[in-house]
């Protein structure tokens, strides 16, 4: 399966748009985990994430009768900023459905590049749907966020750069996982040219499609997923993405919010970029593959997929980075209410510092607390 697409990587129109973004070196990370962790920049590109590669190489094969009719796609954000930065480059008419629960900051951008937009349901497979009921009204060409050969074939260029730009051996490539369409374009190209590199997706363990579909043999349905990690909220894995990642994909790692937040700080701390939460999951993937293979001194290589993220968010997310990295816990303790009884329970901690106390007088008895607590001042890691 792999070997159909190579010539369709090879031949992909991407860099009339796109740029080939640096894999640079994570070195607080590396130091930390004790491995030499790279970061493949796509959140570098024009519209802040890869899905620009695979948008403008399905959008250069359509025919001139497509072209004139216009075009149309739903999408979490990503691939819409995509579809419509391609679309003006090409003179198209561009029509893109997203979900509401599509930060602003996304919505806003595409329609800075002159598309239309739609706002239809609370995840990417209700605008799908509303998609393709426009296409029946007005005739548009449909432009899969993943799955189709030729988007497939635009994303599988950032592997065939990343083999170009580091030529010594490579552990393991993690890349996030959402419909799939970028790990099937990477798999393919990675294990053409180099089987010897693992393949490991990563995806929130409240939107895990793959890893349902690799466990079962077949691709899945999940009945709801989570919304946090937006870009990659998809509830199955496509059919052309799944051909691929069946058989070429090595396993797929599941995360929490937590751990993602987690590593969008050490993504920041790195190379002072704020990651969305799905341009995240590649790191938050190689930190807990570490921690369980315990392996040293390898090459190791995340996609940091993108960067689309609302400002506003920032505050949970730094909220939760304590607690993604092992360093806070965060318990509900009921205690008499009575004199003392606060006190009674700060020398129960042993001296751990209270990073966040939440209490509302609700019962003359007895008092229910929320309380912050520092664990481990030095959080996961090797020093």
């Amino acid at each position: 399966m792999p070997q159909r697409y190579i010539k369709k990587i090879l031949d992909a129109r991407v860099y009339d748009v796109a740029i080939e973004t640096p894999l640079t070196e994570a070195h607080s990370l590396s130091k930390r985990f004790g491995n030499n962790i790279l970061l493949k920049r796509e959140d570098l590109q024009p519209v802040f994430s890869f899905k620009i590669r695979g948008a403008y190489n399905r959008l250069v094969q359509l025919s001139e009768e497509q072209k004139s009719k216009g075009v149309i796609c739903a999408s979490a954000g990503n691939h819409a900023q995509g579809v419509a930065l391609a679309a003006k480059k090409l003179g198209i008419k561009a029509v893109i459905v997203m979900p509401q629960t599509t930060p602003e900051i996304k919505v806003r951008s595409v329609r800075d590049h002159g598309a239309r937009v739609v706002l239809r349901g609370d995840a990417f497979d209700e605008a799908a749907t509303h998609a393709h009921e426009l296409i029946e009204k007005h005739g548009y060409t449909y432009i899969p966020p993943y799955d189709d050969p030729d988007v497939i074939a635009g994303q599988g260029t950032v592997a065939m750069e990343i083999l170009s730009q580091f030529s010594k051996p490579i552990h393991a490539v993690f890349i996030c996982v959402g419909g799939g369409g970028l790990i099937a374009g990477m798999a393919a190209y990675i294990k053409y040219l180099r089987p010897d590199i693992k393949v490991i997706g990563v995806e929130p363990d409240d939107s895990n499609c793959l890893q349902a579909a690799m466990k079962a043999g077949k691709r899945v349905i999940l009945d709801e997923v989570g919304i946090f990690a937006d870009g990659v909220a998809v509830k199955q894995i496509g059919k052309y993405p799944w051909e691929i990642c069946k058989d070429h994909v090595d396993e797929v790692i599941t995360v929490s919010t937590d751990e993602i937040c987690a590593a969008i700080k050490d993504i920041f701390e790195d190379t002072r970029s704020i990651s969305e939460p799905a341009g995240a999951l590649g790191v938050a993937g190689i930190k807990k593959y570490i921690e369980r293979e315990k392996i040293e001194n390898e090459n190791l290589v995340a996609t940091l997929s993108g960067a689309n993220m609302n400002f506003d968010r920032l505050r949970y997310i730094s909220e939760r980075t304590e607690i993604g990295e092992k360093r806070e816990a965060i318990l509900a303790v009921t205690i008499p209410e009575k004199p003392g009884a606060f006190k009674t329970f700060i020398n129960a901690l042993h001296k751990r510092s209270i990073t966040e106390f939440n209490y509302r007088y609700a019962d003359a008895g007895k008092a229910t607390i929320f309380v912050g607590v520092q664990v481990q001042a030095g959080g996961l890691g090797r020093g």
